[in-house]
């Protein structure tokens, strides 16, 4: 019988091992979410379920666009414009949030896996270079930020990476459950 080892590795070249383990669970979870995706069309990544609900390619596209923003909050450079700088796209091209009859956003169709996958890396390699200087002390560091409605709201980088891992864990969630719904819509077809 074949033995199935699950390990998380820390990745090497990071002042706070702290740092590294987060960015190792955040590369697990990211390679079991793409592997449950493999396989998706675009029409099953630009599939929505009921106006004003989210696609898949839409909440992949929004992982890699708050794991980038969070980044840019924790450097305290946060811009729309630096977030286009590093990753490509713009901070509401996931469409989200979405009115609630909204339909998904028409520059999302004919996506692939592929271009959502490249777009995940490409934020990925930012956070991991952009916080590989950062040492045990940075992470209590708080960071004080106003949001779009006005309140102000305080948080440490520490939390911040904890954010961007149970963000992508929720989104991880919702994506596979869309799958499976389209699955049996299809089926019920």
């Amino acid at each position: 019988m074949k033995v199935v080892t699950n390990r998380i590795v820390l990745p090497r070249g990071r002042r706070a091992s702290e740092v590294a383990s987060f960015f190792a669970q955040m590369d697990e979870l990211s390679g079991r979410m793409l592997e449950d995706l493999r396989g998706a069309t675009p029409a099953a990544l630009a599939w929505q379920s009921k106006r004003g609900h989210s696609t898949i390619g839409m909440l992949l596209l929004h992982i890699a666009i708050v794991e980038t923003f969070w980044t840019l909050v924790a450097e305290e450079r946060y811009s729309p414009a630096a977030l286009r700088r590093a990753l490509g796209v713009n901070v509401d091209d996931d469409g989200m949030p979405m009115p609630p009859a909204g339909a998904a956003p028409a520059a999302l169709r004919g996506r692939t896996l592929a271009w959502y996958t490249n777009v995940l890396r490409r934020a990925r390699a930012y956070s991991r270079r952009r916080t590989a200087r950062f040492t045990r002390a940075d992470l209590d560091r708080v960071i004080t930020r106003t949001r779009r409605n006005g309140q102000r709201v305080r948080q440490n980088i520490r939390w911040i990476l904890y954010h961007m891992l149970e963000h992508q864990a929720g989104h991880y969630g919702q994506a596979l459950l869309l799958r499976h719904q389209y699955a049996d819509r299809r089926k019920k077809a």
